[in-house]
């Protein structure tokens, strides 16, 4: 999975919102995730799954419920690709900030 389809997938806020309750509250059932939304159980499906396809979140049917879990690995490949930019641009700034010291 590319980042590009992570950060697409993490884009949308009821999505967003979807994953920030599934850090506190892990492995919760699609009914309690959906709780409070504003949307549907259907909606909240719908959403569920574009975080499915991104590999963000994986869904497992336990019984009558669906259980859904983040998937720490995929986050951790988001957040470090975000440390690598961070790092670029420190260097970057820093570089620019040392020519115009040296210029002045």
């Amino acid at each position: 999975m590319t980042e590009a389809a992570i950060y697409k997938a993490l884009g949308a806020p009821v999505r967003l919102e979807i994953v920030k309750r599934l850090s506190l509250v892990p492995g919760c059932t699609v009914g309690g995730i959906s709780k409070d939304l504003g949307i549907s159980r259907q909606g909240a499906r719908k959403q569920l799954q574009v975080l499915v396809d991104a590999n963000v979140v994986h869904l497992m049917q336990r019984g009558r419920q669906t259980h859904v879990t983040l998937d720490t690995k995929t986050l951790r490949a988001a957040r470090l690709f975000i440390s690598q930019l961070e790092r670029q641009w420190d260097d970057r700034l820093e570089a620019l900030k040392n020519y115009v010291e040296v210029s002045d």
